[in-house]
């Protein structure tokens, strides 16, 4: 099965909502943690995502607020806001064995990375997979759109992340934003095979600084002779990505 490359704005609009309705879990405490990391401890692919209170103010950032991690039929919403970034959860965003799917999740790992240090392992970004079957959105709403079809609402996207209390629309929302990426994935697959397995992401803050001096270093001006330098080359470059079947 082909996919489309693009999709338009209008196209998009026109298609029914997805929507997840199956159980939303609010976990801001201890017990809540314990009991929502055992579950998905024992999932092989859950999905992934975080949100953040928007800034409207130049200068102005929050840290991120929500971590959303799905299972096909409950979805944890982990309030980073009111509870720590647990070993328990890291446990489960640095296993390999269980695959994090999610949309640009450099972004959302980065995010949590303000939070703790921690290494993550297991992520795979749609916007890496939906490339080897021919498609140019990076959107999530686009995304899902080629692939299953649906329309993803964006309305609450800019709401209050860190309220005191999550609307049922905040929660759908961000429900349906974790839930719907293995969702992509698997739809993806089932229609074809490309050559190659899944890009396996794997990422801690060290790597993210070394990247950041790599990327300065080829940036910087050369050395010239007669300027001030030892002129010594720095070695080693970083890649956290590999290929698996």
């Amino acid at each position: 099965m082909a996919f489309l490359s693009t999709i338009d704005n209008d196209t998009v609009a026109a298609l029914p909502a997805a929507r997840f309705d199956g159980r939303i879990v609010i976990v801001d405490s201890e017990a809540g943690v314990e009991a929502a990391c055992r579950h998905l401890e024992q999932c092989a692919i859950i999905g992934f995502d975080t949100e953040t209170r928007p800034s409207f103010r130049v200068g102005v950032s929050y840290k991120v607020a929500l971590l959303q991690l799905s299972t096909p039929d409950t979805c944890y919403l982990f309030r980073l806001n009111r509870i720590r970034l647990d070993n328990r959860i890291l446990k489960i965003l640095g296993s390999r064995r269980i695959l994090k799917v999610g949309a640009d999740v450099g972004g959302d790992i980065r995010s949590l990375h303000e939070l703790r240090d921690f290494r993550a392992d297991g992520f795979v970004d749609l916007q890496t997979e939906a490339v080897r079957w021919g498609i140019e959105e990076k959107s999530l709403r686009k995304l899902s759109a080629i692939v299953l079809g649906m329309r993803i609402s964006k309305a609450q996207r800019l709401s209050n992340w860190e309220a005191g209390v999550l609307t049922d629309q905040q929660q759908e929302y961000a429900a349906t934003d974790a839930w719907v990426c293995p969702r992509i994935l698997e739809e993806l697959q089932r229609a074809s095979t490309p050559e190659g397995g899944l890009t396996i992401i794997s990422q801690d803050r060290a790597t993210e600084e070394r990247r950041a001096r790599e990327k300065h270093r080829r940036t910087r001006p050369p050395f010239r002779r007669g300027e001030r330098g030892s002129g010594r080359r720095e070695q080693g470059t970083i890649s956290n990505e590999h290929n698996v079947e």
